[in-house]
């Protein structure tokens, strides 16, 4: 379709052009492109035509004052690093895009004035909504201040059982570990992970113990080795897991850093991966999982996913059919030649 004589050309058109070249009056072309109305679908396909004749670019200030909406989303994180974050907000900016909503990130760095400061400058733009996320997942406080403005928490979820919050399934990933070790034939399954206080490590060592016994199994040194999220600690445990039970086939680690770190230790023992003893970390960081030796098999928690959902269930709590709770998104085994 190409613009009618005398109708203005791309970047200059207005919305009665649009109008003009579809044949309709100016009141349902407006309606066509904010999907209200009722109306034929081949008249609002005319309309569409049109805008793309034309090209055709809606005010975006007029239809925020016609809708009562700014069309733009806060995404406020707590991981000034990114390792987690990053892939949550990507996910989540990729299923707010398709809607053609804008996408305001703000970095909190952790610091309570900061987080405060952002939710002020959010609050004066008038965002529809907002996604928080962080770098662990333990329980946040939710945020305070805030009236009106539907609010979903994505893998650190809010303390508050009647706030909507997406977070990775620990349980499900402990389960899929465990089990994949078991069926490659390991039965002494040594668990290292990272600071007790933290819920991803406890969360992850209490579903690991649970499925063992399960099995009708325990762990391999009768304990979970909480220590750091570290290579160094992963070499140090590993270690003292082979001097307490030196007949330990597998490690499960808490994550790939870990589990990189048990790698070098039993490479420098010797020890063949998978041959005499089989590793499995958690996270599917490809920094780490892939420049391990050999590469790692792992868990993905599958955190653009988390972001995307959460972006789903925000887009619905603004369109006033919210879904408070805790909603829990699958984690994935990523098989490797660690085991």
């Amino acid at each position: 379709m190409t613009p009618a004589a005398g109708l203005p050309s791309a970047g200059r058109a207005k919305l009665a052009d649009v109008a003009a070249l579809a044949g309709v009056s100016v009141g349902t072309a407006s309606k066509a492109l904010n999907g209200g109305g009722r109306m034929r679908p081949e008249t609002r396909q005319r309309v569409l035509d049109a805008v793309e004749a034309l090209g055709f670019r809606p005010n975006q200030h007029a239809q925020s004052l016609h809708t009562g909406r700014s069309w733009t989303v806060g995404l406020m994180t707590t991981d000034g690093i990114g390792r987690f974050s990053t892939p949550v907000l990507l996910g989540a900016e990729d299923a707010l895009g398709a809607g053609k909503i804008s996408v305001l990130l703000c970095d909190t760095r952790g610091d309570a004035i900061r987080e405060q400061h952002h939710l002020r400058n959010l609050m004066d733009r008038r965002v529809d909504g907002i996604i928080v996320t962080g770098r662990r997942t333990d329980p946040r406080p939710p945020l305070t201040g805030i009236e009106s403005v539907p609010i979903v928490y994505a893998l650190s979820p809010s303390t508050d059982p009647a706030d909507t919050s997406v977070v990775s399934d620990d349980q499900g990933g402990a389960h899929l570990a465990v089990d994949h070790l078991l069926a490659t034939g390991r039965t002494r399954i040594a668990h290292i992970t990272g600071p007790e206080h933290h819920a991803a490590a406890r969360d992850r060592a209490r579903h690991t113990i649970e499925h063992l016994e399960g099995s009708s199994l325990r762990l391999a040194t009768g304990r979970v080795h909480f220590g750091e999220w570290s290579e160094a600690w992963g070499r140090r445990a590993a270690d003292a897991v082979l001097r307490t039970a030196p007949d330990t086939d597998a490690f499960f680690c808490g994550n790939d850093q870990i589990a990189r770190g048990v790698t070098d230790t039993l490479r420098e023992r010797g020890v063949s991966v998978p041959g005499e003893i089989a590793v499995l970390g958690y996270d599917n960081w490809d920094t780490m999982a892939l420049a391990s030796r050999p590469p790692l098999t792992t868990i993905d928690m599958n955190l653009a996913e988390i972001g995307r959902i959460a972006a789903l269930r925000l887009l619905e709590a603004i369109d006033a059919e919210p879904a408070p709770g805790l909603h829990t998104v699958p984690c994935r085994l990523v098989v490797r030649e660690s085991s």
